[in-house]
């Protein structure tokens, strides 16, 4: 069982830097249920409760994962948002947001075991392409939140 855990074991890490203050990209972020007005891989955003959402995700590849995402840390002063994951993934994803060179450096972390029945089945062969699949969901993701911080600045501007 054990083999069968690790082969399914995926830790990502993600390092962007936008031209926005931490306080404009923690109030993005942390909005969970308006990531798909920016975010077009996540699909649908459905609010549970105040600290809990479902997202239906899909980049490249042909299926959806869905996921429920509970806040276990939000911390503006700190600039750290945390969520445990569960439903087709299982785990942790975080947001280390630190102001620096008048913009923000934001890290992205995330581990996850995978539980969707598909994936696990497939793993042997296809778990490059999940890494990619991942990789092209974080592109579409750092362009949509520079985009809309972007569009934030320029309403305040005008």
């Amino acid at each position: 069982m054990m083999a069968a855990v690790s082969l399914n074991r995926y830790r990502f890490r993600s390092v962007w830097h936008v031209d926005a203050s931490p306080a404009d990209v923690y109030e993005v972020l942390s909005d969970i249920a308006n990531y798909p007005l920016w975010w077009h891989e996540v699909r649908r955003a459905t609010k549970i409760d105040d600290e809990t959402g479902e997202l239906r995700c899909r980049s490249f590849l042909p299926f959806d994962l869905v996921v429920q995402v509970k806040h276990s840390i939000r911390n503006q002063q700190a600039g750290l948002l945390r969520a445990t994951l569960s439903g087709d993934l299982e785990g942790y994803a975080s947001w280390e947001i630190i102001g620096r060179d008048g913009g923000t450096d934001l890290v992205f972390d995330q581990e996850v075991v995978v539980n969707k029945a598909l994936l696990r089945r497939l793993v042997l062969i296809a778990k490059p392409f999940f890494r990619g699949n991942h990789d092209m969901m974080m592109r579409g993701g750092f362009k949509g939140l520079k985009q809309v911080l972007e569009a934030k600045a320029a309403s305040r501007e005008s």
